[in-house]
């Protein structure tokens, strides 16, 4: 079983923002393989079908970014997911718009999504895929990645959208150094 964490922050006001980039990777799938993403009151939106022939879970987390640890964990325990079962899409700002990083396990990287789930499941050996959203030297980073992406920008991104998902379905048909082969370079 696979668990694939889209992060992002709920409501409309973040909706389509660089920072929910994760949300967006999440619904690509759900739209791929038919899985339907339904609200439970537990603090998430989750849908359960299969991915290149493996049962899988998707997840958006409904509590803020810095919060996403504690449903993430929840689900791990209730559905007996093992950490390197676990996959991770979120935003990079250290990454130009358009590329993907694939890292098995590692530091949070500053990125405080990713810092709440290894404080929540007490592990940093989880797949990471990161989607490029750049940066803007004139922003906060805060304001940034709270920004929504501009014109120019979503040809790129729609693409970028596609290849994070494409990278996920490929780690799990293929495995985590195939996909890294892959869509590392």
């Amino acid at each position: 079983m696979w668990l694939v964490v889209g992060l992002g922050n709920p409501g409309r006001r973040y909706a389509r923002t660089r920072h929910n980039i994760g949300f967006m990777v999440v619904e690509e799938l759900a739209g791929r393989y038919h899985i339907e993403l339904a609200h439970r009151r537990e603090g998430y939106k989750i849908g359960r079908g299969s991915i290149e022939g493996q049962r899988a879970f998707l997840v958006e987390p409904l509590l803020f970014m810095n919060m996403s640890g504690p449903p993430v964990h929840r689900i791990c325990r209730k559905y007996d997911i093992p950490p390197e079962n676990l996959i991770i899409v979120h935003d990079d700002l250290d990454l130009e718009p358009g590329r993907l990083r694939i890292r098995k396990s590692g530091s949070s990287g500053g990125h405080r999504g990713v810092e709440s789930i290894i404080q929540s499941i007490g592990s940093r050996e989880f797949i990471r895929v990161k989607v490029g959203i750049g940066r803007d030297p004139s922003m906060t980073a805060e304001d940034y990645v709270l920004g929504k992406f501009t014109k120019a920008e979503m040809a790129l991104i729609k693409e970028s959208i596609a290849r994070a998902a494409d990278a996920v379905s490929c780690l799990i048909a293929e495995g985590v150094e195939k996909a890294m082969n892959r869509f590392n370079a």
